[in-house]
């Protein structure tokens, strides 16, 4: 969930502030002031990427720096899409390497005006997880329709891409949203998977979803997350089954080859 760019504007003026111009005029108070829960890291399996979660007790919009040495070097925002400042954070720090420890600070612009900064902090990658066998086939797919997309910044390809800090939003389809993804020729599929986006709100996430194969047989509902199923097909259309509603929508999809199809 991409932030946007009044988002992205303030947070250009906490980095600022932030980054350690000792002769700023500008005060920067502890971030652990207005941390009320967290911050939480939870790795995905691949050891490629981590989900920080942190709530504050007042609005703010946050972003967090990181990297495998001190000087840090790469920033990550905060998912929500909205441009107004909220409690609950949620941001997706990828391009990791697994079994890997990292530094981080998380930094941000309240409602009250300040700017605030953690301390440095750390966390180690796991190593990286077996997976299902066979590759995922979304990402050399072609996105042939899609209900909707919120703007060209949550395009339907995001949710194809690998990259799990982007994403597909709908503008505003709830229940009705889908996305339909072209293969190129039939696979062998034995495993699908969904992975919603959400806003600070609780609206827009996913609860289930159903893959329809070929415009014929239609397997699910299944909740988001990988699935095992077995099928052949060509062309997946994935429906959002059951939602908050919202502008719903997916991080990534998965459709997990079979072995036999593994290489190309």
């Amino acid at each position: 969930m991409r932030a946007g760019i009044a988002i992205l504007g303030l947070i250009g003026l906490a980095v600022v502030a932030c980054g350690g111009d000792t002769e700023s005029a500008t005060e920067v108070f502890a971030f652990e002031a207005i941390a009320a829960d967290g911050p939480t890291i939870e790795p995905d399996p691949s050891g490629g990427f981590v989900t920080l979660t942190v709530t504050t007790n007042i609005d703010a919009v946050c972003a967090v720096a990181y990297g495998q040495t001190e000087d840090l070097g790469s920033l990550a925002t905060d998912q929500d899409m909205g441009a107004a400042g909220h409690s609950d954070h949620e941001v997706v720090l990828g391009g990791l390497e697994p079994d890997t420890e990292y530094f981080y600070r998380l930094q941000g612009v309240g409602v009250d005006g300040r700017l605030y900064r953690s301390e440095l902090l750390t966390f180690r990658t796991p190593p990286a997880a077996e997976v299902s066998p066979g590759r995922n086939l979304a990402p050399e797919a072609d996105v042939t329709d899609v209900s909707s997309e919120f703007s060209e910044a949550f395009a339907a390809e995001n949710a194809i891409d690998g990259d799990p800090s982007t994403e597909w939003s709908t503008r505003g389809d709830g229940d009705n949203a889908y996305i339909v993804l072209d293969l190129g020729r039939h696979f062998e599929v034995v495993a699908v998977g969904f992975h919603t986006r959400t806003m600070s709100d609780g609206t827009a996430t996913t609860a289930t979803f159903t893959v329809t194969v070929d415009n014929e047989e239609t397997y699910g509902p299944y909740p988001v997350g990988r699935s095992e199923v077995t099928f052949a097909g060509q062309i997946l259309r994935f429906d959002v089954e059951e939602s908050t509603g919202g502008n719903t929508g997916a991080t990534e999809i998965e459709i997990v080859a079979a072995p036999m199809n593994d290489s190309k």
